[in-house]
């Protein structure tokens, strides 16, 4: 049989796994972390096609329960204006829609499920160096310990290890030039539907937040920041100061936000934002990256897990129906790289409207609602290319198709 070593056990990684058995190959996982990784604050959404996906390897019941269902998004002005409403997502057949779930449970279902289906799981094994030759790959970790297979996965994220050793030369992720931070709090009650995400462009800064079916708001801020923070600088700020700084900027605004945050427990951690628009080389000989190592998304996007868990489903198609190696991967490229990399630019424009400056923003908010209605009016049929995407797991890969690219 043949065997692979997956880097990361995130979202793709495990996916990863789960698909590659599905497709008669062994797949062991290696991940950085000791155990599972502290993710306070954070959370995402799983949006239709990334589920549809899901349900090609028969994984989909493995998050069947996590979070809470979330099949639209209302957007307001700081001045709490309408300005528009749309779905997260056409429902599928069975009007399943998109979900939003803690990371942390993503990750932790995933990696239980890949396991249950005999994929082995180490921990502390963070990726040095690797090698190849004409009849596999070895790996070595920083423990000193190494290991072998006929092929290496990259599923490990922005920072990729193995993006870097397929190509030294590659380029660096982007700044995106706002901020992340986000909690959950039980202690206030905004009027909203549960499920319905309120996106508000505030003056200052945006704030979205969701109503889980229990009551507790799950909530996410993006302070803008123009330049880069130095390395270390958001992980010395204490939670009173995200907390000072966060409703500085929503004072002002006639939104919950400062509600939100002044009620929100526990600690306030925050993050910037990156992006990887184009990596020019997603393989070598047998090794190949794929999810964020290959083509990270800002989270505006809302299909970082989604185009993750597509690209490990693909890739599994691919080297069940290629006996070659590398064509598989120049296969699986050839069906993924247009489409993730348009997602990357849709969630980098996402982004910049997040972080428009005094002018920008009154174009914005004059044109946005204009631009949800046309959204809204079409039934998602201007997003179907995202969100209708279907991974069909019995057709075979066609293989003289993908030579004609």
């Amino acid at each position: 049989m043949t065997t692979a070593l997956v880097i990361g056990a995130g979202v793709a990684g495990p996916v990863a796994a789960i698909a590659l058995r599905k497709a008669g190959i062994a797949a062991a996982l290696y991940e950085a972390h000791p155990g599972a990784a502290d993710d306070v604050g954070a959370f995402l959404t799983l949006q239709t096609n990334g589920i549809d996906a899901l349900r090609a390897v028969d994984a989909h019941r493995a998050v069947t329960g996590l979070g809470f269902p979330t099949p639209s998004m209302r957007f307001l002005s700081g001045t709490g204006k309408p300005l528009g409403e749309v779905s997260t997502g056409a429902p599928l057949a069975d009007g399943t829609v998109s979900h939003t779930l803690r990371r942390a449970d993503l990750y932790r279902a995933l990696c239980d499920e890949a396991a249950r289906r005999g994929a082995a799981v180490h921990h502390g094994k963070r990726l040095v160096d690797a090698e190849s030759a004409a009849d596999g790959v070895r790996a070595r970790f920083a423990d000193g310990t190494t290991a072998e297979a006929d092929l290496l996965i990259g599923c490990d994220g922005l920072r990729s290890r193995v993006r870097e050793i397929i190509d030294p030369g590659a380029a660096p992720a982007r700044y995106v030039p706002v901020l992340n931070i986000g909690g959950y709090t039980r202690s206030v009650r905004p009027g909203a539907p549960p499920g319905e995400y309120q996106m508000i462009f505030g003056k200052r800064m945006f704030f979205g937040w969701a109503v889980a079916p229990d009551g507790e708001v799950w909530w996410f801020a993006n302070p803008p920041r123009r330049a880069e923070p130095a390395p270390g600088e958001l992980a010395a700020m204490t939670t009173e100061q995200w907390r000072s700084w966060l409703v500085d900027l929503v004072a002002g605004d006639r939104t919950p936000a400062r509600e939100i945050i002044e009620a929100t427990p526990g600690d306030l951690r925050g993050w910037a934002t990156y992006d990887i628009p184009a990596v020019r080389t997603w393989h070598r000989d047998r090794m190949i990256i794929i999810g964020d190592a290959a083509h990270a998304t800002s989270p505006a996007s809302g299909q970082g897990a989604s185009m993750a868990i597509e690209d490990a489903v693909v890739l599994a198609r691919c080297l069940r129906d290629i006996a070659d190696v590398p064509a598989a991967f120049a296969g699986y490229e050839a069906l993924r790289r247009s489409r993730v990399e348009r997602v990357v630019a849709q969630g980098a424009r996402a982004s910049s409207s997040k972080a428009a400056g005094p002018v920008g923003r009154v174009f914005r908010d004059l044109l946005l609602p204009l631009v949800l209605r046309r959204a809204a009016g079409d039934n998602g049929a201007s997003l179907a290319w995202i969100h209708r995407h279907h991974i069909e797991w019995d057709a075979p890969v066609d293989v003289p198709a993908l030579a004609r690219r």
